[in-house]
């Protein structure tokens, strides 16, 4: 068993740099505005937080997260011949260039919660499988848009990202980035309004609709597909906390939440709400997107392959056994403080919600691989909706979809060690 405590030297590294990570990202969430649409994951909430609500937790103890062998297969992991990673003893050449790679970092785009593109690492860090691919990885909780910035500097060399429309939104003036897996083929935002209220979407023209941050853009893309037109047919109000209750309660007609974040708050509290599902009307989105900058690609490409490869892993192990990976979760949270309050029944809520709509945008073949109909749908989608009011970005394609495709065997499974 890996033990999580404070004389573990990737713990040690994440405290240090989470503390002032985490400061940044609450002082954007309280500064965020939705005057352009552009930024959909300003505060906790628009990441796909979890329970807001404080937690009887033990911030900070030492508890055990990982197992010694992976949850979801028989795979070998560990360590290799002497003592050596499992990588070095099979592809000597390709460990050492990942290690050359040196100390890399992982900023996700919400604490450790239990969501796509961060549970999946959190698995793998608490497994051992970047150890067993010879990568020095440090995982630090934070906050999807301020870590563009710091992927593009090479301050950090992985992060989660809120959707493919947000890379778009962060590309340009020298930041360019590569995703290289995407879980989510489906929006995770949705729209809900409070019990009494609209059952039909076109009762929201002339409405006020909540906003924390900015409106979602598949939400967006939802309304205009209604007919409801950005700035002539609603209004928004700047809301403040992250309490889906006391939103509901105000004089809003509507709330853009996640799916697999207020619903299930507001179902545990007994409060009654309708859902508009982006899915279910045929919008596209995506969520749950791992990504690099393009320099590290460039001069990294094992490591950038091989973070992958353990980061999939990790993921058919949390799609294996869902309870022992938000347990994973759970144990680094409280490790980093539980600056969010996040709990155990909210994080498996959560995850349980995310792998839902994974499977379901994954109906056939490997989960993670990159589909790029999916990202052209998705921009295409969004122009024609007018997110972007002042002009859309230009789609560079910041994205590979043939890293993740490439570490897939015949039988579906991640290829370990390689």
């Amino acid at each position: 068993m890996r033990s999580v405590n404070s004389q573990h030297p990737t713990r040690r590294r994440a405290a240090r740099l989470s503390a002032a990570v985490l400061a940044l990202g609450l002082v954007a969430a309280a500064c965020s505005s939705d005057d352009d649409g552009a930024d959909t994951t300003d505060a906790p909430e628009e990441t796909t937080a979890g329970s807001e609500t404080p937690a009887d937790t033990t911030a900070g103890t030492d508890a055990t997260t990982g197992t010694d062998a992976p949850m979801g297969t028989d795979a070998p992991t560990g360590t290799g011949a002497e003592g050596e990673p499992l990588l070095a003893s099979v592809d000597p050449e390709r460990c050492a260039a990942n290690q050359e790679a040196g100390t890399i970092t992982y900023l996700s785009s919400f604490d450790f919660a239990a969501a796509a593109s961060i549970v999946d690492v959190v698995v793998a860090e608490a497994s051992g499988y970047y150890d067993d691919m010879c990568l020095d990885v440090e995982l630090a909780p934070s906050f999807a848009t301020t870590n563009y910035p710091l992927v593009a500097a090479n301050e950090a060399q992985f992060s989660s990202a809120g959707n493919y429309t947000e890379i778009l939104n962060n590309t340009g003036e020298g930041a360019e980035f590569v995703a290289f897996v995407n879980y989510g083929k489906t929006p995770i935002e949705a729209l809900i309004t409070p019990d009494g209220g609209a059952t039909d979407l076109a009762e929201l023209d002339g409405g006020t609709i909540g906003v924390k941050g900015d409106i979602p853009p598949s939400i967006v893309a939802m309304l205009a597909d209604a007919g409801l037109d950005r700035g002539t047919s609603y209004s928004e109000v700047l809301l403040d906390g992250f309490d889906p209750q006391a939103h509901l309660a105000t004089d809003i007609d509507a709330l853009p939440v996640y799916k697999s974040n207020e619903p299930g708050q507001l179902d545990a509290a007994g409060v009654g709400y309708t859902l508009f599902d982006p899915t279910e009307a045929g919008i596209p989105g995506t969520f749950g997107i791992l990504y690099t900058s393009a320099s590290f690609a460039e001069e990294h490409p094992t490591a950038v392959e091989d973070f992958a490869r353990a980061s999939l892993k990790g993921m058919e192990d949390a799609i294996a056994d869902p309870e022992a990976a938000v347990a994973m979760s759970i144990e680094m949270i409280d490790a980093a403080g539980n600056q969010a309050f996040l709990t155990q029944e909210g994080e498996l809520f959560r995850w349980q919600a995310e792998l839902e709509e994974v499977l379901k945008g994954t109906p056939e073949g490997p989960v993670g691989l990159i589909d790029p109909a999916v990202f052209a749908a998705e921009y295409a989608a969004y122009v024609e909706a007018g997110v972007w009011p002042d002009g859309a970005p230009d789609d560079t394609m910041p994205y590979d979809a043939d890293i993740a495709a490439a570490l897939f065997g015949d039988d579906g499974l991640v290829i370990w060690p390689a």
